[in-house]
């Protein structure tokens, strides 16, 4: 019978925390970048969802998730403003081409 251990959840965060940084390094599109933030932060979910069970330290990694994950929706909602206002400026959301705000 398999049992689903710790090591199984560290296995799959690494891996959507690596997905996700490779998305934010190599992609241009800044909806893209977006996503890639957005599986790092998963991926810090199940890291304090899967110590919490597994460590007995009660329900603080949920609490940790949850504060985690009002943090992602006020991230998207500011960041997705602040990328329809650059599609709204320059007709495209590049991350290379962004940098002519500074003028």
């Amino acid at each position: 019978m398999l049992t689903v251990g710790l090591n199984h959840f560290l296995v799959v965060s690494a891996v959507l925390f690596s997905l996700g940084l490779f998305g934010i390094v190599t992609r241009k599109n800044a909806v893209m970048v977006l996503m890639g933030i957005e599986l790092v932060l998963n991926s810090a979910n199940i890291n304090f969802i899967a110590f919490s069970r597994f460590g007995n330290f009660g329900l603080s990694g949920q609490v940790m998730a949850l504060f985690v994950i009002i943090l992602a929706a006020a991230e998207a909602a500011i960041a997705l403003a602040i990328v329809l206002n650059i599609y709204k400026t320059f007709a495209n959301v590049n991350v290379d081409e962004i940098d002519h705000l500074k003028e």
